[in-house]
């Protein structure tokens, strides 16, 4: 094994070390390479790929030849400390942020994710949905795309895409434009934004909502990696909607991905003339849902009356939250709504920061988002008995 990676990587000793060093030697979706960490641990499969020797059960010689020679190269107390000056950091299953139903893609779960966003992942994932298509969309693709992520926004609901040209970034622009919450999800490194000509966007996405992805620092997508990003796609959220895809869309692998683990399929129909609505429609036929409003997916996705009177969920103690989420619960006001503004400046954070934690707390049901203002839900303005002692 090479020297070089040594000292700055330290002894292969920490969970969070051994699956950073993984996510360099193995590919996304990887199921054999999921066997290993599943039966032996990551820590074993990661000592054993440092160590050389005897190939690991399911892997060719020419395989396992291949995997030693990027155990070789990999440093992840370099990537590490790359990611942590990108502002990123690495939630992997275990940990308090890890969204639990990515643990349905099974063996091939990602080994973690590398995050970058003020928000918890695992809070914002609770109310998610996938909206994607085309990246050649029409004017009529984008304007639904962006219509529907505004209105699932204002909702209290997080959009979460893929962060390419077309509906993609027809999705999370709507979403950022409503004040809301957008999660996108690279298949690349998340400190090398792609497409380039998105660098503004997935920025303003990392200040304001999460950048997340599974590859480590620095490395670039591939079209199999693009596809194997749908995967998370799909299984993070509670439902994928496509606006516009032709018959060989990507956007289609990721409803077709959402339907396998029993996640909600929806379509949002085109003319019957054209070709990039032509998936869609092919989608429709096979059992998808037909929607074409935030009202209709939200019915579908949502918790049961979520358009009658909303119902209201239990609400957690206090003492339970994070600081900075308690900060901002406190600076509503008790009757009536706040602009995020106004909750920011009580609450003495950023905009950004106070819309992540609103996200957070709607999430837990403490507060509902009203047009541009967010409020107390009735269950937080009469506390309930938690122990606390505080009437």
């Amino acid at each position: 094994m090479s020297g070089a990676a040594e000292p700055a990587a330290g002894p292969m000793d920490g969970e969070l070390l051994a699956r950073i060093f993984l996510t360099r030697v193995v590919e996304p979706g990887d199921e054999t390479a999921g066997r290993w960490v599943r039966e032996l641990g990551a820590r074993e499969v990661a000592a054993r790929l440092r160590a050389g020797g005897e190939p690991l059960p399911g892997a060719s010689g020419r395989r396992w030849a291949g995997s030693l020679a990027r155990a070789e190269r990999a440093d992840p107390g370099r990537d590490l400390a790359v990611a942590r000056s990108a502002g990123a950091r690495f939630v992997h299953p275990g940990t308090a942020e890890w969204p639990r139903q990515l643990d349905d893609l099974g063996d091939g779960r990602p080994l973690g994710l590398w995050v970058r966003g003020p928000a918890d992942l695992r809070m914002w994932a609770l109310r998610s949905v996938a909206v994607v298509g085309a990246r050649a969309c029409t004017e009529y693709g984008a304007h639904m795309a962006a219509t529907l992520a505004a209105e699932l926004a204002e909702r209290g609901w997080v959009v979460v895409s893929g962060g390419a040209y077309g509906v993609d970034g027809a999705a999370h622009r709507g979403a950022l434009g409503s004040g809301g919450a957008t999660v996108a999800v690279l298949a690349c490194g998340v400190d090398r934004p792609y497409p380039r000509g998105h660098t503004g966007l997935i920025s303003r996405i990392a200040e304001q909502g999460l950048v997340i992805g599974e590859l480590p620092p620095g490395d670039h997508p591939t079209p199999s990696r693009f596809i194997l990003r749908n995967r998370v796609i799909a299984a993070l959220t509670r439902g994928t909607v496509v606006v516009e895809a032709a018959h060989r869309s990507g956007s289609l692998v990721t409803a077709r991905a959402a339907g396998h683990l029993g996640r909600h399929t929806m379509g949002v129909p085109g003319p019957a003339t054209s070709g990039r609505s032509a998936g869609v429609h092919e989608l429709l036929r096979q059992g998808a849902v037909l929607v074409t409003d935030a009202a209709e997916i939200v019915e579908l996705v949502g918790d049961m009356g979520e358009l009658a009177p909303e119902r209201r969920g239990p609400v957690l103690p206090r003492d339970l939250l994070r600081p900075t989420a308690r900060q901002v619960l406190d600076a509503l006001p008790a009757r009536g709504a706040a602009l995020a503004d106004g909750i920011a400046r009580d609450a003495r954070t950023t905009r950004d920061d106070a819309i992540a934690r609103l996200y957070e707390l709607r999430a837990l049901g403490y507060v509902e988002r009203h047009g541009d203002g967010w409020k107390l839900t009735r269950q937080a303005v009469i506390p309930a008995d938690d122990g606390s002692g505080v009437p």
